[in-house]
């Protein structure tokens, strides 16, 4: 282990605080000039705008108004979108009452045809066209729908 104290990087003085106080005060009346320069040149508007300050806020008001009327009515969560999304609510509400009562009715058709000897009869009547001894059933055939050709040759 190297323990040697090795050359330090350079090392800055700082000036003596005397020394910069004498600076600081040499340049004062500078600086005091500067501000009554800056200080002129704005008199004419700060006192035009101190005259017109009811005005100003009365702006100011209006403007902060007028952006959160429009903020409320077309932001994000504004009333549009909130009207939009309410009619997508309702119309959603609308579709799960109609399906919860498909639902009831599947749920009642199954029901019966489990225990109900009518309604098996029922169906077995219209969807195997099962009869009564003695009754004669009729069924229309099917409509035909023209034969599509295989292939290109075949429409030549």
């Amino acid at each position: 282990m190297d323990l040697r104290i090795t050359r330090l990087l350079k090392i800055r003085a700082l000036p003596r605080s005397e020394q910069s106080l004498r600076a600081l005060v040499k340049r004062v009346p500078k600086a005091e000039a500067l501000a009554g320069k800056i200080i002129e040149r704005l008199r004419p508007a700060c006192s035009s705008l101190y005259g017109a300050r009811r005005r100003v806020a009365t702006a100011g008001v209006v403007l902060l108004t007028a952006w959160l009327f429009i903020h409320v009515m077309f932001g994000a969560n504004g009333m549009v979108v909130y009207r939009q999304k309410k009619t997508d609510y309702n119309a959603l509400q609308s579709e799960i009452d109609g399906l919860q009562k498909e639902n009831e009715r599947y749920t009642h058709q199954i029901k019966s045809l489990k225990t109900d000897p009518k309604t098996i009869e029922k169906e077995a009547r219209e969807q195997l066209h099962y009869a009564r001894p003695g009754e004669v059933v009729y069924v229309t055939p099917a409509p035909e729908s023209p034969q599509k050709p295989a292939n290109n040759a075949a429409k030549k």
